[in-house]
């Protein structure tokens, strides 16, 4: 769920803005057919490319491209693979991200100065995403879904109890950080994500599609280590509040305000439509916690 929600809130703006221009001669309910476009650009979402003759550049989220022709410019697939036949030749860089690159030929027609780029995960994840976008608000309840959640409590516990362990200092920092001042920990990681989604569709609109593939990745590892140092901290944050609340001080344990605060973030998340408003507030006050972080640490 955590990886749909990066996705809804980081990468569909960037798909919703790649999809503005799409050139085509043939298109139907799941395919594109690309006759011969040598100087249109081919943006899809949801859908598999064919270029049988030619087309400058091909960018597709969610589908296969499959390259039969010629294409000058670059080709790039998000959550879907890229195909190239046998006598086809792709001029320009080949990235893909959740899929994989495959040449039919041995020593496929390139261009030997360009770059080929593959990141091969999340590819039924984004997929999945694509297919059906309103099942990321209100998921369907089933035995599997239920058991996902159970390794997810198992998951944070172990993860929240390990980075207690090792790093003591800097949650505890971190949790009396965001009791003092939550509304600028939360501000500033809202601005902070605001401007990184900003600077990533900048990088897609200007510069070459080989940079946006390594940048992208790049950003979503950082987003995903700061995602699990915040969430840790809230869990521990919120674990305290409700243990002190609701329970007698001889009862207390730093073990038990964890569970409680991995459960309280994990049945949050569950809730439909109400989990995508908790997943904004984590992944805000995780940059927020982050970027504070730098400032503490000077002071």
């Amino acid at each position: 769920m955590v990886i749909a929600g990066l996705a809804f809130l980081f990468v569909i703006p960037i798909s919703i803005f790649a999809q503005t221009e799409i050139s085509a001669d043939t298109v139907d309910e799941s395919t594109i057919i690309v006759n011969d476009a040598p100087e249109s650009d081919v943006y899809a979402f949801g859908k598999n490319v064919v270029v049988k003759t030619s087309a400058h550049g091909v960018l597709v989220f969610g589908g296969d491209v499959t390259i039969e022709g010629v294409v000058q410019g670059d080709v790039a697939a998000i959550g879907g693979s890229i195909i190239q036949k046998k006598d086809a030749f792709i001029g320009g860089d080949v990235i893909v991200f959740g899929g994989k690159y495959i040449p039919e030929s041995a020593e496929p027609k390139r261009d030997e100065t360009k770059e080929t780029v593959m990141i091969a995960m999340f590819e039924d994840e984004i997929r999945e995403f694509v297919k059906s976008p309103a099942s990321v608000f209100a998921p369907s309840l089933s035995w599997k879904y239920l058991a996902q959640r159970l390794l997810s409590v198992l998951f944070w516990f172990v993860i929240s109890l390990a980075l207690t362990t090792i790093a003591p200092g800097a949650v505890s920092r971190s949790v009396a950080r965001f009791q003092l001042i939550p509304g600028k920990v939360f501000g500033i990681g809202v601005v902070g994500f605001v401007l990184t989604t900003i600077v990533v569709i900048g990088v897609l609109s200007f510069l070459p599609n080989f940079i946006f593939a390594v940048f992208i990745p790049m950003v979503l590892v950082l987003l995903g280590l700061s995602f699990v140092y915040g969430r840790v901290a809230l869990q521990v944050s919120v674990g305290k509040i409700l243990q002190k609340r609701f329970l007698s001080e001889e009862h207390q344990s730093e073990t038990f305000a964890i569970l409680i605060g991995v459960l309280f973030w994990t049945i949050l998340l569950t809730v439909p439509y109400l989990w995508i408003g908790a997943l904004s507030v984590l992944i805000s006050v995780s940059v927020g916690l982050v970027v504070t972080s730098r400032s503490v640490a000077r002071s």
